[in-house]
């Protein structure tokens, strides 16, 4: 008899104690890894938000959540600003690129390690010629030798005075000599009288007109 009432007091504790070990493991819970998602994301023009969420991979026991609120999000260059967690906004006028991380200690007390996720995000707007992917320019410019005028189409040189142009490669422009007597054209194999019209190289292209 008493070795039966021993097996029943021993039978409790070992209940008792996996009743125990399953809501230490439940507060044990680890995070073992981190994702950004979407990894990658562009914005075409300077406008609008992406989201990105972080997912946390936990164990103790075996979880996946999506912690976008609970991350700490940083990105290592100004070409977004964060208006929420996760939420990124292009900032006005930048382009590039920047790494996106999110952020969280490795065990819930929060004295673990930190996991650390990365994405990416990058301004590119195709309407900008500063931005990476937008329409490359070239520089033209005009010198003007005698008394006259130098004016272009589409407008931009107005020579002298504004002599110096930014130009998007292969696009046509059209040079006018006038307000003095025109003599000729320096590089400008297509000149016409007093006109100039070049298609704007790689290069850029450098024209004089000189006056008497």
């Amino acid at each position: 008899m008493k070795w039966s009432y021993i097996g029943l007091a021993l039978g409790a504790l070992v209940v008792v104690g996996a009743v125990l070990s399953l809501s230490s493991c439940g507060h044990d819970q680890k995070l073992v890894s981190l994702a950004i998602q979407p990894g990658t994301f562009t914005f075409g023009t300077p406008a609008g938000t992406e989201q990105y969420q972080a997912i946390g991979t936990y164990i103790h026991p075996p979880a996946t959540k999506d912690v976008t609120s609970q991350a700490t999000w940083k990105i290592d260059d100004g070409v977004v600003a964060f208006t929420a967690p996760g939420l990124v906004t292009p900032v006005s006028g930048i382009c590039g690129g920047g790494t996106v991380s999110a952020s969280l200690p490795e065990g819930t007390g929060g004295t673990g390690n930190i996991v650390v996720a990365y994405g990416t995000v990058t301004v590119d707007d195709p309407s900008n010629n500063l931005c990476p992917g937008g329409g490359k320019f070239a520089t033209l410019s005009v010198g003007v030798v005698g008394t006259g005028l130098v004016t272009s189409l589409p407008a931009g040189i107005s020579c002298p005075g504004t002599c110096i142009e930014n130009v998007d490669v292969n696009s046509s422009v059209l040079l006018t000599a006038s307000n003095g007597v025109f003599v000729s054209w320096q590089n400008c194999p297509q000149a016409s009288g007093n006109t100039c019209p070049i298609t704007i190289p790689t290069g850029g292209a450098a024209v004089v007109a000189t006056f008497q």
